[in-house]
């Protein structure tokens, strides 16, 4: 396979990975909010939990909210779209790709904000915070943004 091919084949399945897993998501969050499983499900005894829980704020529970956010978010979103089309036409295809991420994750969590009146997290990390999948695309994709755009760029060579 040449290697064309098969940077070619490498760009797609990142793709398609983050659909799937924002698709996930959206299987997730109606798990959560239906009542096909209990209040509460330990994955990883007491540490790890599935449990619904409605976010009216935004990111880690920060509070801020109601519609000045939701202005707010849907033009942080569409600031990533024309940046996506940007790098797409500028052939920056792994920069690309962690944009692609941050606003199919934003989406998801956009769409529950404008249906729901919130945002459903069911991943609960003691310690830490309840939050959902596509909490962590968007985590991974601006954590991407940031290692390719200073820790790489700063090694020598």
């Amino acid at each position: 396979m040449d290697q064309q091919k098969y940077n070619y084949i490498k760009k797609m399945t990142a793709f398609i990975s983050i659909i799937f897993f924002v698709s996930a998501d959206r299987l997730l969050k109606s798990l959560a909010v239906g009542s096909y499983v209990e209040k509460q499900v330990n994955i990883l005894g007491d540490i790890f939990k599935f449990s619904f829980m409605k976010n009216y704020n935004i990111a880690f529970s920060l509070p801020f909210s109601g519609s000045l956010l939701n202005y707010l978010i849907a033009g942080i979103i569409l600031y990533f779209i024309f940046s996506f089309i940007f790098l797409l036409f500028k052939k920056e295809y792994l920069s690309a790709l962690f944009f692609f991420a941050i606003i199919m994750g934003a989406t998801s969590n956009f769409y529950d904000r404008l249906y729901y009146g919130y945002v459903i997290d069911y991943l609960e990390l003691k310690y830490f915070t309840v939050f959902n999948l596509a909490d962590a695309i968007i985590v991974l994709g601006a954590g991407g943004l940031i290692v390719k755009n200073f820790v790489i760029k700063k090694q020598p060579g």
